[in-house]
C-alpha cells in the first residue's frame, strides 16, 4: 500500500489504483464510514504562543480520535466533517448508490470516497459505469471537490475526458455559508446525464474518425517525446514506453473489434495511463494514480486534444 494512504477499503476486485483492504460488499454510507477508518471528527482549537498568548485569526484543525493536528487554518475556514461528506453523497445520488472505496491520505489531511452510480450506460455499444468521487481536505490546503469519472467496464479504463460541452466536476472553498454551497452542488451536480450524453456523442464522433498507422505512430511520439539530449538509458526507456502504448493499440483484446480510429487510440492511451507499470515505481505511485480519477489524467487529456485537433 502506498506510504501516504492511511486507511482505505475497496469492494470485491482490486481497483485500478490497487489500494486498500478488500471487503465483500459495497456498504451503505454508515458502514463505509467505519470501514474506511473515517469515523472521527475534526475539531478546531485556538493556537498559542510559547508564552501562552492566543494567536488571533488562526485555529488548529485537530482529529478527535488521536489528537493529530491536521492543519492550521484561518478563522474563516469551515469544517466539513467526514459524515457530512457521506450524507451529502447519499442525498445527492439517492437510493441505489453504493460505496466502492473510501479512505484517508496523509494521516487524515485528505479524505475521499468513490461511489458507483446506480445507472450503467451503453455508449458506442459498450458498457460505461459512471463513478462519483468526493474529495475533501482538513489541513486547509485545498477545496472540496466532486467529480464524475466514467469507467469502461470491460477493462476498467478511466475515461474522464475534459469536454468543452459538459462539466464533470464541481468544487467549493471551506469558507462562507457551507450549507448554501452544498445545496448549490446538489442543484448543479445532477450533471451526470448531461456529461454522459455529451461523452456518448463524442465517442461516436471519435469512432468515425479513422486513423492511419502513421498517425498512430506520430501521436504516440508526441505523447511520449524523446528528450533532446537524452542519454542512452533515457532513449531506451522512451522507446520501451512507446512500444508498450503501441501494443495496447494494436493487440489489446478488448480493442480488436473497434476498428482503426480515434476512439480506439484514446482507449489505448487510457489503458496505458491506467494500467501500465512505470519505469520507476515511487512510494506514492498508486496514490497518484487514484487521485487522477479526481483531477484528470494529463496524458489522456493530451491524447484527446490531439485527436480532436486532427
Amino acid at each position: 500500500m502506498a506510504a501516504n494512504v492511511e486507511t482505505m477499503f475497496y469492494t470485491r476486485e482490486k481497483p485500478w489504483h490497487g489500494l486498500g483492504t478488500r471487503v465483500e460488499e459495497a456498504p451503505c454510507s454508515a458502514d463505509a464510514l467505519y470501514m474506511a477508518g473515517l469515523d472521527w471528527q475534526v475539531i478546531q482549537e485556538p493556537i498559542y504562543t510559547d508564552t501562552r498568548e492566543i494567536i488571533p485569526g488562526y485555529k488548529a484543525n485537530v482529529r478527535d480520535s488521536d489528537r493529530k493536528v491536521l492543519g492550521v487554518v484561518t478563522d474563516r475556514y469551515k469544517i466539513i466533517q467526514n459524515h457530512e461528506a457521506f450524507a451529502f453523497t447519499d442525498s445527492l445520488l439517492g437510493s441505489g448508490v453504493r460505496y466502492e472505496t473510501a479512505g484517508s491520505l496523509q494521516e487524515g489531511k485528505r479524505v475521499w470516497l468513490l461511489a458507483r452510480l446506480p445507472r450503467e450506460y451503453i455508449i458506442a455499444g459498450e458498457r460505461i459505469s459512471p463513478y462519483l468521487v468526493f474529495s475533501n481536505t482538513h489541513d486547509g490546503s485545498g477545496s472540496v471537490k466532486v467529480a464524475l469519472t466514467p469507467v469502461r467496464v470491460v477493462c476498467n479504463n478511466t475515461l474522464n475526458l475534459a469536454l468543452n460541452t459538459a462539466s464533470r466536476s464541481w468544487s467549493m472553498m471551506h469558507t462562507g455559508n457551507i450549507k448554501d454551497k452544498i445545496q448549490e452542488a446538489k442543484d448543479t451536480l445532477f450533471m451526470a446525464e448531461e456529461y454522459m450524453d455529451s461523452l456518448g456523442k463524442e465517442f461516436e464522433n471519435l469512432r468515425k474518425q479513422k486513423m492511419t498507422d502513421a498517425q498512430v505512430k506520430e501521436y504516440i511520439g508526441l505523447l511520449l517525446p524523446m528528450e533532446k539530449d537524452a542519454t542512452p538509458i533515457q532513449s531506451k526507456n522512451t522507446i520501451k514506453l512507446r512500444e508498450d502504448m503501441t501494443r495496447r493499440y494494436y493487440d489489446a483484446p478488448d480493442l480488436q473489434d473497434l476498428g482503426n480510429n480515434a476512439y480506439r487510440f484514446l482507449n489505448a492511451v487510457s489503458d496505458f495511463a491506467t494500467h501500465s507499470d512505470p519505469l520507476r515505481r515511487t512510494p506514492k505511485y498508486n496514490e497518484n494514480l487514484f487521485m487522477r480519477t479526481m483531477d484528470g489524467n494529463p496524458l489522456i487529456d493530451r491524447a484527446y486534444q490531439l485527436v480532436s485537433a486532427a
